[in-house]
C-alpha cells in the first residue's frame, strides 16, 4: 500500500481532541498546503481563518442546530471561506481546499473533522453562514463553506475495512 493510500485508509473524522495546542509550524505547513489547492482558472478565491481562541471556538460551536458542539473543545479550527465573485465553481474550489487541509493534518498525525456551514441553519431566521460571518467579522461577500477542526486525537477510529468498500459503485465506460 502506498503512503497516500494508507493516509486515505486511516484518515477518519475525529471529534475528540487532547487539551494540547497544535504547534505553529504544523498549522503553517497545513495552511501552506491549502494555498496550493487547485482552483478553477487559478482564481484562488478561498480564504482561511484560523481560530484558536477558546471563547471564539465556543461561540462557533453554536453555529448549527446539531452536530457542531465538539468545536468548543478543539484546539483550533480553520474556517474555509470563498469569494464567489472570483469563480462560478467556488463551492468545488473551497471543498478541494478543505479536504487538502484534512489530508495535510492527517499527514502530520493530527485529527480533523469537517463541520458543514454552507446550507445549514443556526436558527429559524439565521443561517449558519451568517452566524459564522458575524462571529468572525467576515465580509458579506464571502461564502463560508465549512470549519475544519484540528488537534491531537483523543479517540481512535478503525481504518476503513477494504472488504466493506462499495465496489458496486464503480462503473466502466457506461453505467
Amino acid at each position: 500500500m502506498t503512503t497516500f493510500e494508507a493516509l486515505i485508509k486511516n484518515r477518519r473524522s475525529i471529534r475528540k481532541y487532547l487539551d494540547k495546542a497544535v504547534e505553529t509550524e504544523k498549522v503553517d505547513a497545513i495552511l501552506r498546503t491549502a494555498l496550493m489547492s487547485p482552483a478553477s482558472k487559478r482564481a484562488n478565491g478561498w480564504e482561511f481563518i484560523v481560530v484558536n481562541q477558546r471563547d471564539t471556538l465556543v461561540k462557533l460551536a453554536s453555529c448549527r442546530e446539531f452536530g457542531s458542539k465538539f468545536v468548543a473543545d478543539a484546539p483550533l479550527a480553520i474556517v474555509v471561506a470563498y469569494d464567489a465573485e472570483k469563480s462560478d465553481v467556488w463551492y468545488e474550489d473551497a471543498s478541494i481546499a478543505a479536504i487538502i487541509i484534512q489530508l495535510a493534518a492527517a499527514d502530520l498525525e493530527l485529527g480533523s473533522c469537517w463541520v458543514q456551514v454552507h446550507n445549514r441553519t443556526y436558527n429559524e431566521t439565521t443561517t449558519s453562514e451568517a452566524y459564522v460571518r458575524n462571529a468572525l467579522q467576515i465580509p458579506d461577500n464571502k461564502h463560508v463553506l465549512c470549519m475544519i477542526t484540528l488537534g491531537y486525537k483523543d479517540e481512535e477510529r478503525k481504518p476503513y475495512d477494504e472488504e466493506k468498500l462499495a465496489y458496486d459503485k464503480i462503473h466502466y465506460n457506461q453505467y
